[in-house]
């Protein structure tokens, strides 16, 4: 006998497509005309206000909910997600009585969720490494020696890192030009579709996490859009790699969607083409089975799924303290550009134009690369029995250079 799908007192959360019903309640920051940003759950088209919770005596989030940042929430450790999800649970369950302290979506706005204190990026989809690595190395050395055995990233700036609906502007930059360098307004921008990992919890430094530590330290996730000047980017990566190119921005979205929320979708990764060193190894799958997936002014470009991807987050995090770096409550883990195989899969424009060679079609106009005024949205979502993990709006518009 299936059992009976749990639904919520507030009806919208109970609606087909829904991205937040209660088997979700993702939590983010918000503030409503007149009043401080504070932490909400989100649940429908509403969100529960947990300062007010808190006030009530309903949760217990040990005096962080009225913080303009989950920081202090996530750093009480797992035992204190795990109670406050539940009583959570408890609250909004369709059965519950006691009045509950909402605040309209579309009276909300939403900040940023964390003070993130370090980002890094990583390139762990072998389709995007693979076809990046053919329009410049060509296909019999695409893939770098070193990639199917550990994985690349580089340390991005956590100052640029935005909410959702935060306008990006495009960047001026040195670029190659036919007579030696040029200064210049970026000419290919580009978007990269991933998803990124919070950190909740702090590492020692000089030592290591093992794949099932660094798994245990994730709160949850958001997607994330690394935005990249691919042409300032080809001209200052070597040897260090990308740094100015990557710097303009980093858009996230509002709603961090927990690990609790995603358990029953984990799903393998990608076939592994050697045998990882041990301790890259996992003992149970570390990705999700996660519609993912990009818009350009309104219309889908792309989708796949999140489990093409080599490396998890978690073996990405391990990987980061091997050398006994530390990490800290309200890192930023990117997965690297989330890519299939076919070209409607694709999570960036560089792949899918294939360096900008083969035009794509939006909304009846051609595009290599992304226009100033362009709207760029990030989507993914998992589908249940009869219910869906969403994460929301992610989207960023491009702004002119400041020449």
């Amino acid at each position: 006998m299936m059992a009976k799908l749990l639904r919520s007192r507030v009806a919208s959360a109970n609606e087909p497509g829904c991205d937040f019903p209660i088997q979700n309640l993702p939590y983010g920051v918000f503030s409503t005309e007149g009043s401080a940003p504070r932490c909400g759950v989100a649940i429908g088209d509403s969100i529960l206000d947990l300062a007010a919770c808190e006030a009530q005596g309903l949760v217990d989030g040990a005096g962080t909910f009225a913080q303009p940042q989950l920081n202090g929430f996530i750093a009480l450790g797992r035992p204190k997600w795990d109670a406050v999800r539940a009583a959570l649970s408890r609250l909004l369950a369709e059965d519950a009585t006691h009045e509950l302290p909402l605040v309209s979506m579309a009276d909300a706005t939403l900040h940023l969720p964390i003070k993130v204190n370090e980002f890094t990026d990583f390139y762990a989809s072998k389709n995007h490494a693979f076809n990046v690595g053919v329009l410049f190395r060509g296909p019999d050395n695409a893939l770098p020696p070193q990639w199917t055995h550990m994985p690349i990233g580089y340390n991005g700036r956590a100052s640029s890192v935005v909410v959702s609906g935060t306008p990006i502007r495009r960047p001026m930059g040195q670029i190659k030009g036919e007579n030696g360098p040029e200064w210049t307004a970026c000419r290919r921008l580009d978007l990269e579709l991933e998803l990124g990992a919070i950190v909740g919890g702090d590492s020692t430094m000089g030592e290591r996490l093992t794949v099932e530590e660094a798994e245990a330290l994730i709160f949850g996730y958001v997607l994330l859009n690394d935005w990249s000047a691919r042409d300032i980017q080809a001209w200052e990566y070597q040897p260090l790699g990308p740094f100015q190119s990557k710097a303009l921005g980093t858009t996230i979205s509002p709603w961090i969607v927990t690990q609790a929320a995603l358990e029953p979708f984990r799903s393998a990764g990608a076939e592994r083409l050697n045998p990882l060193l041990p301790y890259l190894k996992e003992d149970r799958p570390g990705f999700y089975d996660l519609d993912i997936g990009w818009t350009m002014n309104g219309q889908t470009m792309a989708r796949t799924n999140y489990n093409v991807m080599y490396y998890s987050s978690a073996q990405q995090l391990a990987h980061h303290t091997e050398s006994g770096c530390p990490m800290r409550v309200g890192d930023l883990i990117g997965s690297g550009t989330i890519s299939g195989p076919r070209r409607e899969e694709t999570g960036a424009l560089l792949e899918m134009t294939q360096a900008g060679k083969e035009p794509v079609t939006v909304n009846g106009e051609s595009r290599t690369f992304i226009h100033d005024g362009d709207e760029i949205g990030l989507f993914a979502h998992a589908d249940g029995e009869g219910y869906r993990i969403g994460f929301g709006p992610c989207t960023g518009r491009i702004l002119p250079a400041r020449t």
